[in-house]
């Protein structure tokens, strides 16, 4: 990177002071995002007897659509402690006046700024449409030979997509239900209602299916033009999960890779909204990873004027920052969802203005000026006299 000698040692040391922040903060956010589905999985093996083999790939599956999120995170947070800690202990100053300006300090944040996107970008275009998928196809084998891990009395449930189940009883030794009301909602032309005294819920056998035999009861159905029509039955069969008698899991945008969100985009026999919704779905798979590219050129000038309020001080700015970009973030997507703006320049807005005043700052901080984030710092200065 640097044939100085002394440059390049400094540089390595900013690399390394990036990286073991940068490794914590992808450990840290991501469990703190898994919590809410380890509470969950965590049910299936204590109270279901699920192996702890399928749960721990069940959170396998689920890492790489975490890591989109967390690694833009923990990259803007590694280098805003990292510099904040620089500039706190008078490094800073050491490393100008070893002859290396504030513009020479950024190849080396660049070069890590760049790893994180590589990162990011392969969890976005590779491991969320195989993680998805794969989780997908194990929560059903799961659910096809743990019915009763899905099957909850006096609660009603939707794992079955399509399909809002409530059971009164349920007997996990026979697989019966009692006091049984179904709402079935895959047609949504004819959506359908079933009440049924009591039923047997059993997996089909060489399908991706659940069949529910029920016994005396009524089906309420909704027609078009207000049509309603009620049968009286005395045993109904009706087989859930197989997606039409497939046997295929259905998949929805975030479970497609690049090459299939682009043919449905190109696909003539899909709805305007749909495609608007592929569409978001392809640019958000590069608009997120690159995000720690913008948060880099921001994060320096910040982290350097953050000397007084350590690492809290880091950690609230850091969560200001990635609240206000998310939100941004969402806001554009809808938009662009909704057609009223191109969806490749939409979704793009939010890093270009982050980049801009990335830019600003780092420009106030090269001429040693203060940067303008008065609320903040206040509000900083408070939070560290209170702690």
């Amino acid at each position: 990177m640097y044939h100085h000698p002394v440059k390049r040692i400094l540089s390595l040391y900013i690399i390394r002071e990036i990286t073991s922040l940068f490794l914590l903060g992808i450990v840290i956010f991501t469990l703190v995002l898994l919590m809410g589905r380890l509470i969950k999985l965590t049910e299936l093996v204590v109270s279901y007897g699920v192996p702890l083999a399928d749960v721990s790939r069940m959170i396998l599956y689920l890492v790489p659509s975490f890591l989109v999120f967390t690694i833009p995170m923990a990259f803007l947070l590694a280098v805003l402690l990292a510099f904040g800690r620089l500039s706190a202990d008078n490094e800073i100053i050491i490393i100008k006046a070893s002859g290396m300006s504030l513009t020479q300090m950024m190849p080396p944040v660049i070069l890590c700024a760049s790893v994180a996107v590589l990162l990011a970008l392969g969890a976005s275009t590779l491991g969320v449409p195989w993680g998805n998928s794969a989780f997908k196809e194990l929560s059903f084998k799961v659910l096809k030979r743990n019915i009763s891990a899905t099957i909850r009395e006096k609660t009603f449930w939707d794992d079955i997509p399509g399909v809002v189940m409530y059971t009164d009883r349920y007997d996990e030794q026979s697989q019966t239900l009692k006091g049984v009301i179904i709402h079935d909602g895959r047609n949504p032309e004819r959506p359908m209602t079933i009440f049924a005294h009591d039923g047997v819920v059993t997996a089909v056998d060489g399908s991706r299916a659940l069949l529910l035999s029920l016994h005396d009861g009524t089906i309420h159905m909704a027609g078009a033009g207000g049509l309603y029509r009620l049968v009286h039955f005395g045993e109904y069969s009706m087989t859930v999960g197989d997606n039409g008698g497939s046997g295929e899991i259905s998949r929805n945008e975030s479970d497609m890779g690049l090459s299939e969100l682009q043919r449905r985009i190109e696909d003539p026999g899909i709805s305007v909204m749909d495609r608007l919704k592929t569409s978001a779905e392809l640019h958000s798979r590069f608009t997120f990873p690159f995000a720690s590219l913008v948060f880099a050129i921001l994060a320096i000038p910040l982290g350097m004027q953050n000397r007084r309020s350590g690492k809290s001080g880091g950690f609230i700015v850091s969560l200001s920052i990635i609240i206000t970009y998310y939100i941004m973030m969402s806001v554009v997507r809808t938009l662009a969802e909704r057609g009223i703006a191109p969806t490749a320049v939409m979704l793009w807005i939010p890093n270009l203005m982050f980049l801009c005043l990335g830019l600003f700052f780092l420009r106030m901080a090269s001429l040693e000026k203060r940067i303008p984030l008065f609320p903040l710092r206040r509000f900083l200065d408070y939070f560290r006299r209170a702690s």
